[in-house]
Protein backbone atom coordinates (compact mmCIF):
# COMPACT_ATOMS: atom_id res chain seq x y z
CA UNK A 1 0.00 0.00 0.00
CA UNK A 2 1.57 3.28 -0.82
CA UNK A 3 1.33 6.68 1.39
CA UNK A 4 -1.41 8.21 -1.05
CA UNK A 5 -3.52 5.10 -0.65
CA UNK A 6 -2.83 4.70 3.35
CA UNK A 7 -3.42 8.57 3.67
CA UNK A 8 -0.16 9.11 5.07
CA UNK A 9 2.10 12.42 4.35
CA UNK A 10 5.59 11.54 3.81
CA UNK A 11 8.07 13.65 5.72
CA UNK A 12 9.06 15.41 2.91
CA UNK A 13 6.39 17.14 3.32
CA UNK A 14 3.93 15.46 0.54
CA UNK A 15 2.34 12.22 -0.36
CA UNK A 16 5.04 11.00 -2.79
CA UNK A 17 6.25 7.74 -1.60
CA UNK A 18 9.89 8.71 -1.01
CA UNK A 19 10.33 6.22 1.93
CA UNK A 20 11.62 8.96 4.52
CA UNK A 21 8.60 9.08 6.84
CA UNK A 22 9.63 5.48 7.86
CA UNK A 23 12.67 6.61 8.90
CA UNK A 24 11.89 10.01 10.43
CA UNK A 25 9.49 11.81 12.95
CA UNK A 26 6.25 13.73 11.36
CA UNK A 27 7.65 17.33 10.95
CA UNK A 28 5.10 19.41 11.37
CA UNK A 29 5.17 23.03 10.08
CA UNK A 30 3.21 26.41 9.66
CA UNK A 31 1.92 27.26 6.41
CA UNK A 32 4.80 30.13 6.19
CA UNK A 33 7.35 27.80 6.25
CA UNK A 34 5.63 24.81 3.82
CA UNK A 35 5.46 27.76 1.76
CA UNK A 36 9.21 28.78 2.15
CA UNK A 37 10.15 24.90 1.97
CA UNK A 38 8.20 24.55 -1.15
CA UNK A 39 9.84 28.03 -2.62
CA UNK A 40 13.60 26.40 -2.00
CA UNK A 41 12.45 23.36 -2.98
CA UNK A 42 11.52 24.74 -6.65
CA UNK A 43 14.55 26.96 -6.62
CA UNK A 44 16.51 23.77 -6.63
CA UNK A 45 14.52 21.79 -8.98
CA UNK A 46 15.14 25.02 -11.81
CA UNK A 47 18.82 24.65 -11.11
CA UNK A 48 18.40 20.85 -11.92
CA UNK A 49 16.35 21.63 -14.99
CA UNK A 50 18.77 24.17 -16.50
CA UNK A 51 21.65 21.28 -15.80
CA UNK A 52 20.01 19.01 -17.72
CA UNK A 53 19.06 21.31 -20.39
CA UNK A 54 23.02 22.52 -20.26
CA UNK A 55 23.98 18.63 -20.74
CA UNK A 56 21.53 17.64 -23.52
CA UNK A 57 22.66 20.64 -25.70
CA UNK A 58 26.28 19.28 -25.40
CA UNK A 59 25.96 16.21 -26.14
CA UNK A 60 23.77 17.04 -29.09
CA UNK A 61 26.09 19.07 -30.37
CA UNK A 62 28.04 17.57 -33.55
CA UNK A 63 31.28 15.75 -32.86
CA UNK A 64 34.02 17.66 -34.86
CA UNK A 65 37.01 15.05 -35.73
CA UNK A 66 39.99 15.74 -36.85
CA UNK A 67 41.69 14.01 -40.06
CA UNK A 68 44.68 12.30 -39.75
CA UNK A 69 47.06 13.54 -41.70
Amino acid sequence: MSHEESGQTCACGGNCSCQTSDQTQNVYLTREEYIDRLEHYLVELKAEIESVESELEELKMPVLVMAKG
